[in-house]
């Protein structure tokens, strides 16, 4: 299940094809105080998070990839990305994963383990649970293999230990993170066809299953509830309000674009829209463009970076930048293959 190359649509940047409530807590409270206090434009833009997704970066290590800065220099990832201003790290676990480089690894552990790098670092931290033993996204979500033939009953007990499991895991390495996503790209619902949005109260009660346990180990991490292509609100007003009806929990809504420059302002306002519909704060996830067209996706970068902060969005994160061929044909990171060197793409995080 590797990661292709996408395609332009009518404008938009294609996902990656194959890569693929109301209840209020003391958590959800402190979350919604937290982000009251941002009383100013000004004050909001300097709290403003520039993130990075770069869960490839130790297979990456492991089979001897390197990346430099751009004066040419080797240096450690990490570095280089600070120097963009990067001040928090996405990362991806699957439940039983296999040892495949490229759509595999990421188990709990080597997180965990990669995490205390960037905690080092001085970074934040947040936790994609894909909630399958490879990729889930917008049109892909299989539940792991241990689970799929189990009741609604038996996969949320499942869903509750695994999640607690592995919170405890994040805990017991002292690397909490700041901001759990339950689940990836969770359009159609969780561990289909159980947790399918065709199943509202299905799908809530998996995924109430993981707040809870996220709360339970890490009451102060803001639990994201994450869907793909915002520009189609009604698909996104069909989960929410699902949802919600079935007392759906989440302190977050975060989204995946990969639009273009010209349709940044409009995608990020249906964020805004359909956030300030359930009074939650949003952010985007999940950004990208295609290295070979690096001028374009810089843009696209600063776009929707300026239409964020003006809509009160709370920062954006570049999936998965690091990447360089030959080890994926994935041709939407940020670095140039050949020279090892960061593209003007990077720039971006500077510029809005």
């Amino acid at each position: 299940m590797s990661p292709q190359p996408p395609t332009s649509v009518a404008g938009l940047i294609s996902r990656r094809t194959l890569l693929k409530a109301t209840t209020a807590t003391a958590g959800a409270l402190a979350t919604a105080a937290a982000f009251a206090e941002l009383e100013t434009p000004a004050e909001a833009a300097a709290s403003f998070v520039l993130g990075v997704d770069i869960s490839w970066a130790p297979q990456m290590e492991a089979r001897g990839f390197s990346w430099k800065n751009a004066s040419g220099q080797t240096q450690d990832l990490l570095t280089i990305l600070k120097g963009y201003g990067i001040t928090a790290v996405r990362v991806r676990t699957f439940v039983n994963p296999s040892s495949d480089p490229a759509n595999g690894h990421c188990s709990i552990n080597e997180v965990a383990a990669f995490a205390k790098r960037v905690k080092a670092a001085g970074m934040s931290i947040m936790l994609d649970y894909m909630f399958g033993d490879t990729w889930n996204s917008v049109g892909v979500q299989n539940p792991p293999a241990a689970w799929r033939n189990m009741s609604y009953s038996q996969m949320r007990t499942a869903m509750s230990t695994y999640v607690n499991q592995t919170m405890t895991v994040m805990k017991s390495n002292d690397v909490l993170p700041t901001w759990v996503q339950i689940g990836n790209e969770t359009n159609s619902g969780i561990c289909r066809p159980v947790g399918s949005v065709s199943s509202p109260a299905q799908m809530t009660g998996l995924l109430n299953a993981a707040y809870t346990q996220v709360k339970a180990v890490s009451p102060n991490s803001t639990v994201c509830i994450h869907l793909a292509q915002p520009q189609k609100y009604d698909v996104m007003t069909t989960f929410f309000s699902r949802y919600a009806a079935n007392g759906g929990k989440w302190d977050m809504s975060v989204f995946s674009s990969y639009g273009s420059a010209d349709l940044a302002p409009g995608i990020v306002a249906n964020m805004k829209k359909i956030s300030d519909a359930y009074g939650k704060p949003f952010l985007q996830s999940e950004f990208g463009g295609r290295v070979d067209r690096a001028s374009s996706t810089q843009a696209a970068l600063v776009a929707y970076t300026k239409a964020l902060k003006a809509n009160g969005g709370q920062g954006i994160f570049y999936w998965e930048p690091e990447c360089m061929s030959p080890f994926t044909g994935y041709n939407m990171g940020a670095w140039d293959s050949a020279t090892k060197r960061p593209t003007v793409i990077m720039n971006g995080f500077t510029q809005a």
